[in-house]
């Protein structure tokens, strides 16, 4: 966008030199074309030289909000629908209670298998005093062996017949704790889908319940990014790998961005997508994000380690293409032409045509040409300052341009009456 921008610019000033040129060029005298002739005094203009450094990284990857935590409540007994005890959209807390479905039936039902518990342990005492009985006699020899074999087998059923009793007892008090429906996660309820009074029966759909606070996003990371981002997590643990949420929703509303951590980077690269899987968790107190939206996800922290890089203002369009000025041993600028990799913010990173000790001109490249000697400026180091300040002179200079070109072309007189009949 900035080299479209520069390159607008030089038009606009060809333009109007052009104009200004054929206008006045007659009366110029021959001193003033002998000036023109002498050795421009070299630019002052910021000069770096390249070393390899560790570059921070200004990226965001799209994703689209679920919830994985989502739960559908559904029916675990047949009975009718007698309460609702909540309004939709609500906010709901684990545990709390949403339906009542017919309790009072699985309440008897419980209430009688209690019973029959009570009735098998008695049977059950009955047979251990027999049993006890049976083999006293049998020492004394007063009863026979097969008297007292008989005692012991009605022991076992007895015992057995306990087992089944606490089984069933247990199997109505699973069914009466599921005639009140209450909520397994927290989060923001829905429709009911079934109104009260209607019969349900196991499995029938009521409500869904969407977890909002947290909220986890899951998006896929390139997969150099990935590499970059575990070697980053050499120096720290995963979860201090800031993220933040961008989405529209938030935009001009005054919230600003959702903040929160990395929570998961996947270990295989997708062979379809060349991707790793990555997931961030974000608080959402207000439920200010939903699910189903699509929002961006940007890391904060992340780095490309040990590259060459220049302020982005340096790179311009060459006839061969992308190019930067590097001055020689006579501070004479020398075109070069490069590879661009990434860009960082305010910083291009290069892939090809730089190496370390080379001196590139990064200040604003304008009206710079091969050949132009330079008079080097040292670079503090803070490429998004030195790209602002271009940006706001070229601004400046676009208005000028424009002003100077509308002067020199000036506008067309409207013809007259008289020679608009002619």
């Amino acid at each position: 966008m900035r080299t479209m921008i520069r390159s607008g610019r030089a038009v606009l000033l060809v333009l109007a030199a052009g104009l200004l040129l054929a206008a006045c060029g007659q009366d110029e005298t021959p001193q003033q074309q002998a000036a023109g002739g002498q050795e421009r005094p070299p630019r002052s203009v910021e000069v770096m030289e390249m070393a390899r450094q560790d570059i921070p990284l200004d990226k965001s990857y799209p994703s689209l909000l679920r919830s994985d935590d989502e739960v559908t409540l559904v029916a675990r007994v047949i009975g009718f629908l007698e309460e609702r005890h909540f309004e939709p959209g609500q906010l709901v807390e684990a545990g709390q209670r949403l339906y009542t479905i017919e309790p009072d039936l699985y309440q008897a039902a419980a209430s009688q298998r209690e019973a029959d518990l009570q009735s098998a342990r008695a049977e059950l005492s009955r047979a251990q005093r027999d049993a006890s009985r049976f083999e006293q006699l049998l020492s004394q020899n007063s009863v026979s062996r097969q008297q007292y074999d008989q005692a012991r087998t009605e022991l076992g059923v007895a015992q057995a017949n306990v087992a089944q009793a606490e089984a069933a007892l247990a199997s109505a008090n699973i069914d009466l704790g599921y005639a009140e429906v209450t909520a397994p996660v927290a989060g923001m309820i829905g429709l009911s889908q079934v109104n009260v009074g209607n019969l349900v029966s196991a499995g029938t759909e009521l409500a869904t319940i969407t977890p909002l606070d947290p909220l986890e996003v899951r998006f896929q990371l390139p997969q150099r990014d990935a590499f970059e981002l575990r070697r980053q997590l050499d120096d720290q643990p995963l979860s201090e790998v800031g993220a933040s949420l961008q989405t529209p929703a938030l935009e001009g509303n005054g919230v600003g961005n959702l903040q929160g951590n990395l929570t998961f980077l996947g270990s295989r690269v997708d062979q379809g997508t060349s991707t790793v899987q990555a997931s961030a968790t974000f608080d959402n107190p207000e439920a200010q994000v939903l699910p189903g939206q699509f929002v961006r996800v940007r890391l904060e922290g992340m780095k490309r380690f040990d590259v060459l890089a220049v302020p982005e203002i340096a790179v311009t369009q060459g006839l061969m293409g992308p190019q930067v000025f590097v001055l020689d041993e006579d501070n004479v600028a020398r075109s070069r032409t490069v590879a661009l990799g990434e860009v960082a913010g305010p910083w291009q990173i290069i892939r090809e045509g730089l190496e370390p000790g080379d001196r590139v001109v990064v200040g604003d490249p304008a009206g710079i040409e091969p050949g132009a000697p330079i008079d080097p400026q040292p670079f503090g180091g803070d490429a998004g300052e030195i790209v602002d300040a271009v940006d706001e002179a070229e601004a400046d200079a676009r208005e000028g341009d424009q002003a100077a070109a509308a002067a020199a072309m000036g506008e067309a007189p409207a013809p007259s009456e008289g020679e608009a009949d002619q």
